[in-house]
Parts: structure tokens; C-alpha cells; sequence
């Protein structure tokens, strides 16, 4: 049950993170919300990774520092998406 938990829990991470990348990042208006997850899931991931080398640690409540850095990462793999798609807005 920990395995799904886990699952549903960094879906809905991935989907927070995406969505707030997308804000950041112009361009993105023709991403699919499944792109969106999947990069927001991956920016969670590295930019936990890229947090804990940087010494970040462990801590008690939402540790927004992690969170920031999160976003970033999801906002970069979001442009590099855009970049490589071609996919523009049209605005």
C-alpha cells in the first residue's frame, strides 16, 4: 500500500510543481497535462537531489526552500521541452 501511496503522491506533487513551472515558462500554452505531470515529476525528483547536494536537509512541515527549487527545475525541463518540441503559443 506504501507503493501506491507513493505513486498517487508524486502524481499529484508532479502536477502542482508542472502546473507552477508552466506559469514561469513562456510558451507553454500546448503542453498536454500528461507532459506537464511527467515533467513536474521530474523536476521533483532532480530538484530533491539537487536540494540534498546542496546541503539541504530533513525537515519537520513544508520545507518551501525545496519546494522553490523544485519549481526551478520543473521550469527548466519544461523550456527544454519547448525548446526541443517547438511547440509556441500562440499569444
Amino acid at each position: 500500500m506504501d507503493f501506491v501511496w507513493a505513486i498517487l503522491s508524486a502524481i499529484v506533487t508532479g502536477l502542482i510543481i508542472g502546473a507552477l513551472a508552466r506559469l514561469v515558462v513562456p510558451g507553454t500554452r500546448g503542453i498536454s497535462i500528461i507532459v506537464t505531470i511527467l515533467l513536474g515529476i521530474a523536476g521533483a525528483i532532480v530538484g530533491s537531489l539537487v536540494y540534498g547536494l546542496l546541503g539541504g536537509g530533513d525537515t519537520s512541515g513544508i520545507d518551501w526552500i525545496r519546494l522553490v527549487v523544485e519549481v526551478i527545475v520543473a521550469a527548466v525541463f519544461v523550456w527544454i521541452y519547448v525548446a526541443v518540441s517547438g511547440r509556441r503559443s500562440n499569444v
